[in-house]
C-alpha cells in the first residue's frame, strides 16, 4: 500500500522545492516571496524504488475567522489529519522561530509520524539552528537540502520504514477478520456476469477548468468532489498552483484540474501571478477537456474570447459553463443572448456545448457533466472512410469549387487519419489555390453532417490521387 507523506511547516522553508525534488518535475511554483502555496497539492513521490503519496501544503501562519490565511491554515490542518507521516519542516539558517514553537506544539498532539527536518542544512551557518530545534520536543532534525539533495537518503529510511509497517498492519488486519465481515453473496446474480459501466473505468479523464479571475472555478470543483478540497474566498487570484483532484463519478475517475485565474498579458505584471498563469496555460495542453468559466453577471469579455480560442488552437475539447446563474433574474432572455452571442463570437467552434450553471448551489451540474461526456465522445471520434467520401461528395455537388485562373479544382478522395481532436486530410488538385472559405464551408459542413459540436476540426490539404480509383489500382497492382 501507499503510504502518505505530509510536508509542512511555516511560510518559506521550503516545502515546495522539496515536494518538487520528491515527485521528480516542477509541479508546484518556486519563489522567494513567503506563502506562495495556498492549496494543499498531492503528488506521486518517488526515492528510488519507493514510492509513496506526497503532499505539499501552505506555510502554516497563526490566523483566526475567516481570512484567507486561516482558511490556508484549515488546509494544512486537513492534510496533517490524512497523512501517514509529516515532515515538518524548519530552516535550519534562520532557527527555531515564535510561529515553528507554535507548529511543533500542534504537531506533537498529532497521531500521525513526526519528523523534524532542517532545510537548508548545507554549510556551516545551519549548525546552530540544528542543535536549536532539539527545543521543540520532537528529536533530532535531519539536515537536509531540498535546493541540493542532500539528505535524500535519511528520508528514504523514513519512508520506507512507515511503509513497511503499515504493510504489516495491513496482513495483520487482514488474517484477523472475521467470517461475520465478509461480504454478502446474492445467489440471484450468475458468477460470471458483470455490470457493464457507461464509461470505460479504466481510463481516467482529464478536466481543466479555466476561467478570469473569481469566475467560481475553486467553487465548482468543491461542490463537485462535496468538500472544501481547494481554496475558495471572495478574494480574486487566490489560486495560484494548479491543483488536480481526482474525483470518481459513474464509476470512472476523473481529474479535475483547479488552475489560476489568467487575466489579460498586459495586466499581468507580478513575478508570481507570471508563474500560476503559465501553469494554467500548461494545463490546457495537458488536459482532454476544457472547461470555460464564465461570469454571468459579466460574460464574454475578450479574455474569455482569447481563452476559448487557445482551447480550440490547442486542439482540446471546449465546454463552456457559464456560472453565478442564481444571480441572473431574467434567465429566458439571458440565456438567448448568451447562445446568440456564443455562436457569433466563437464561429471556429460552433454548436459548442454551453451550460449555466451555479457552482455554489450545485444547480445544473448534473448537465455540465452530461456535457463534458458527449464533447469526449466527439473529440474521439472515428469516421469510416466511405461515409467521409460520400458526404464529399454530396458537398461537391451542393457547391462546387471554385475556377481559379480558369482551371476548376477537382476533390478527389478525403480520410481521417486520428482523432483527439479529429483529423481529416483531403486530396485535390492544386491545394494552394483552393479558398480559405471552401475549406471553411466543408469543415462546417462536416461538424453539422456527423455532430461533431464544440471539438476542434482539423483539414489538411494535400495534393494526390484517389488509391482506390480503377486507374490507381490498376498501377498498384
Amino acid at each position: 500500500m501507499k503510504i502518505t507523506v505530509a510536508i509542512v511547516g511555516r511560510p518559506n522553508v521550503g516545502k515546495s522545492t522539496l515536494f518538487n525534488r520528491l515527485v521528480g518535475r516542477r509541479m508546484a511554483l518556486v519563489d522567494d516571496t513567503p506563502g506562495v502555496t495556498r492549496d494543499r497539492r498531492e503528488g506521486e513521490g518517488r526515492i528510488g524504488e519507493l514510492e509513496f503519496t506526497l503532499v505539499d501544503t501552505a506555510g502554516y501562519e497563526e490566523a483566526t475567522g475567516n481570512s484567507l490565511e486561516a482558511r490556508m491554515r484549515q488546509q494544512t490542518e486537513t492534510a496533517i489529519a490524512e497523512a501517514d507521516v509529516i515532515l515538518f519542516m524548519i530552516d535550519a539558517r534562520a532557527g527555531i522561530t515564535p510561529l515553528d514553537q507554535t507548529f511543533g506544539a500542534l504537531l506533537r498532539k498529532s497521531n500521525s509520524e513526526v519528523h523534524l527536518v532542517g532545510n537548508k542544512a548545507e554549510g556551516r551557518a545551519s549548525e546552530a539552528g540544528l542543535l536549536d530545534a532539539f527545543s521543540l520536543g520532537l528529536g533530532e532534525a535531519i539536515p537536509l537540502s531540498a535546493e541540493h539533495g542532500v539528505g535524500i537518503g535519511d528520508l528514504y529510511n523514513i519512508i520506507a520504514k512507515a511503509a513497511e509497517e503499515a504493510k504489516l498492519l495491513e496482513e495483520e488486519v487482514k488474517a484477523g477478520a472475521d467470517k461475520d465481515y465478509l461480504p454478502q453473496i446474492n445467489v440471484d446474480v450468475e458468477p460470471d456476469s458483470e455490470i457493464v459501466p457507461r464509461w470505460d473505468p479504466n481510463r481516467h479523464l482529464n478536466v481543466a477548468i479555466v476561467g478570469r479571475p473569481n469566475a467560481g472555478k475553486s467553487t465548482l470543483i468543491n461542490r463537485l468532489v462535496g468538500e472544501e478540497r481547494v481554496l475558495t474566498g471572495p478574494e480574486a487570484g487566490i489560486t495560484r498552483d494548479s491543483i488536480m483532484v481526482p474525483w470518481e463519478y459513474e464509476g470512472r475517475t476523473i481529474n479535475l484540474v483547479d488552475t489560476a485565474g489568467i487575466r489579460r498579458r498586459a495586466k499581468v505584471r507580478k513575478k508570481l501571478e507570471k508563474l500560476a498563469v503559465a501553469d494554467a496555460l500548461r494545463s490546457i495542453q495537458y488536459a482532454e477537456i476544457v472547461v470555460l468559466m464564465l461570469d454571468a453577471t459579466q460574460p464574454f469579455e475578450k479574455q474569455d474570447l482569447q481563452l476559448a480560442d487557445l482551447v480550440e488552437r490547442e486542439g482540446r475539447a471546449l465546454v463552456i459553463a457559464v456560472n453565478k446563474w442564481d444571480l441572473i433574474k431574467d434567465k429566458n432572455q439571458t440565456l438567448e443572448k448568451l447562445r446568440e452571442a456564443c455562436e457569433r463570437l466563437l464561429p471556429q467552434l460552433r454548436g459548442v456545448p454551453l451550460i449555466t450553471l451555479s457552482g455554489l448551489t450545485g444547480k445544473n451540474i448534473p448537465n455540465l457533466m452530461q456535457a463534458i461526456f458527449e464533447i469526449e465522445r466527439n473529440w474521439n471520434i472515428r469516421l469510416p472512410t466511405s461515409k467521409v467520401n460520400q458526404w464529399l461528395s454530396s458537398m461537391v455537388q451542393a457547391h462546387t469549387p471554385p475556377a481559379v485562373s480558369g482551371r476548376r479544382l477537382k476533390m478527389r478522395y478525403m480520410t481521417q487519419v486520428k482523432s483527439r481532436p479529429p483529423t481529416f486530410i483531403l486530396f485535390c488538385s492544386r491545394p494552394d489555390a483552393l479558398p480559405t472559405a471552401y475549406t471553411r464551408y466543408l469543415v462546417n459542413g462536416m461538424r453539422e453532417h456527423f455532430s461533431i459540436h464544440g471539438s476542434p476540426i482539423r483539414l489538411w490539404i494535400r495534393a494526390g490521387e484517389n488509391p482506390y480509383h480503377e486507374k490507381n489500382k490498376r498501377k498498384l497492382g
